[in-house]
C-alpha cells in the first residue's frame, strides 16, 4: 500500500513561494523531430491541455543539430518557430525552461552533423543519432573541442539575444542530462565548463541558469559533480526514476525522488526543483508487469507500471517533495507518442519511451493526470523548512571518492529517520 501524506503544510500563506508544477514537453506526433516538422497549431493544442491541468511551467528542447546545422550558424527557422512557442506559452499562461544542447535525449546522443568523428577514440557507448538517422559515428567532445565551445557559445548569444525580455522565458538551461552525452575531463573542468557558458549568459539576460543533471551525477564522478555544477548557477535541479536504479526498493519507490532532491540540495546548498521524474506505463487497462526485449543488441528488462499504479504513485510523491524542500515539479513527460513513431529512433529501441505522458498517443488523458490537477488545485507553496532531510556525514570532497556507496548509506539513514514518510 502507498500511503498518503498530510497536506496541512501546502497551503499557502501570504509570503509564500507557489510550488511549481509542470511538464517535459515534446509533441506526441512528432516526438524529437519537432523542430524539423514544426506545426504550430499542435503546439497550440497541446499547451492549452497543459494549461488545463494547472500547471504552469513546460520544459522545452533545442535539439541540437536541427538548431545549430553549422557550427558558425544558427537556424532563423528554428528562431522563428521558438519565438512562436513563446507566445503561445504566454497566451495559455505558461513559462518555459528553455533546455540548450540536447544532446542525449531519451536512449540515443542526438549529434550535430559538425561535431561526428570517426576517430575510434570519439566513439560512443550510447546509440548515436545525427541529421535525423542513426549513424555508427562517433563525435568530439563539446566540452573540450574549441569548435564546440564557439558553437555553443553562438547558439547562447543567438538565442537569449533574440528572447531577451520575453515574459514566457522562466529559466535557461544549460544541457539535459549531459554526463551521457560527454563527459569533462575532470570535475573542475566541468565547473570551468558551467562557468564559462553561465558567465556568457549574464552578459546577455538577468533569467536564472541551472543546468539538467540527473541522479548519475549523485552516484558516480563523471565531471559533473552536483556541488561543483550548482554553485555555478542559480539553482539546482535533479531527475530520478526509481525503476532504473538499484538502490531502490521497488519500481514505484515513493521516497527515491524525494531522498534525491534532498541529498542535491545538502551537496549544492541551493534550492532544488526536481526536473525529471515519473514513470512509463503499460497499456491501457493492463496490469503493471515486466517488459522484455532486444535494445540496442542487448537484453533490455523494464518495470511498466499499470496506470493506475502510476497514478497512486505520482499522488504519493507529490507531497513528499514539499516535505523535502523541492521549489517544484516536472513530470515526464506530456504525451506517449503516436505509433507512427514507433519504427524510428528513439522509439524503436526504446520501447519503453513510447509510454511516459499524462496523455496517451490518442491525446486522451491518464489517471495521473487528474492526480496533478487536483494536486495543483491545492495550491501547494514551497516548504522553506524541510520536514526531511540528508544530513551530510561527510565533505563533498569525500562523498565523491565513493558516490555510490555514500547515495546507499544516505538513503538507509533517510528512510530510517522519516519512517511516517515511508511505505507501511
Amino acid at each position: 500500500m502507498i500511503p498518503t501524506v498530510s497536506t496541512d503544510s501546502l497551503r499557502p500563506t501570504e509570503a509564500s513561494q507557489p510550488f511549481l508544477q509542470g511538464v517535459n514537453y515534446w509533441p506526441r506526433r512528432k516526438a524529437m523531430r519537432w523542430w524539423s516538422d514544426f506545426d504550430a497549431a499542435e503546439v497550440d493544442q497541446e499547451f492549452g491541455v497543459i494549461a488545463s491541468l494547472g500547471l504552469d511551467l513546460v520544459r522545452i528542447f533545442l535539439l541540437w543539430d536541427d538548431w545549430q546545422p553549422q557550427p558558425d550558424a544558427v537556424s532563423p527557422r528554428c528562431l522563428s518557430d521558438l519565438a512562436t512557442v513563446c507566445d503561445c506559452a504566454t497566451r495559455h499562461g505558461l513559462r518555459l525552461d528553455i533546455t540548450f544542447f540536447t544532446g542525449h535525449m531519451s536512449g540515443p546522443n542526438w549529434a550535430p552533423r559538425w561535431l561526428l568523428s570517426t576517430d575510434p577514440a570519439h566513439a560512443s557507448r550510447l546509440q548515436v543519432v545525427s541529421d535525423g538517422a542513426a549513424t555508427d559515428s562517433g563525435y568530439r567532445n563539446p566540452f573540450s573541442d574549441p569548435v564546440a565551445l564557439e558553437a555553443a557559445e553562438l547558439l547562447l548569444t543567438t538565442v537569449i539575444g533574440s528572447l531577451k525580455g520575453h515574459p514566457a522565458v522562466w529559466a535557461w538551461n544549460l544541457g539535459n542530462e549531459p554526463d551521457l552525452f560527454a563527459w569533462p575531463a575532470d570535475h573542475q573542468a566541468g565547473r570551468q565548463w558551467v562557468a564559462r557558458m553561465r558567465a556568457l549568459i549574464a552578459t546577455l539576460d538577468d533569467r536564472p541558469v541551472t543546468c539538467g543533471l540527473h541522479v548519475a551525477s549523485l552516484l558516480e564522478d563523471n565531471g559533473l559533480r552536483v556541488p561543483d555544477v550548482f554553485a555555478e548557477t542559480d539553482f539546482a535541479v535533479m531527475h530520478a526514476y526509481p525503476m532504473y536504479l538499484d538502490m531502490a526498493r521497488h519500481p514505484l519507490d515513493v521516497d527515491l525522488v524525494p531522498f534525491t532532491c534532498a541529498l542535491t540540495r545538502a551537496l549544492s546548498g541551493k534550492a532544488v526543483l526536481m526536473e525529471e521524474w515519473g514513470g512509463c506505463t503499460a497499456p491501457h487497462g493492463e496490469p503493471s508487469t515486466t517488459w522484455r526485449w532486444t535494445s540496442y543488441q542487448r537484453p533490455r528488462e523494464q518495470f511498466m507500471a499499470s496506470e493506475e499504479d502510476l497514478a497512486a504513485y505520482i499522488q504519493a510523491v507529490l507531497p513528499r517533495l514539499v516535505s523535502v524542500g523541492a521549489t517544484g515539479s516536472l513530470l515526464w513527460c506530456f504525451a506517449d507518442y503516436h505509433s507512427s513513431l514507433h519504427g524510428l529512433p528513439p522509439l524503436l529501441e526504446s520501447r519503453h519511451e513510447r509510454t511516459f505522458g499524462l496523455v496517451r498517443s490518442d491525446g486522451s488523458l491518464k489517471p495521473h493526470a487528474a492526480v496533478v490537477k487536483n494536486f495543483a488545485e491545492q495550491q501547494p507553496v514551497v516548504n522553506d523548512r524541510p520536514s526531511a532531510i540528508v544530513t551530510l556525514d561527510v565533505t563533498p570532497e569525500e562523498y565523491y571518492l565513493a558516490p555510490a556507496q555514500h547515495a546507499a548509506r544516505l538513503y538507509r539513514a533517510y528512510l530510517e529517520q522519516f519512517a511516517e514518510l515511508t511505505p507501511s
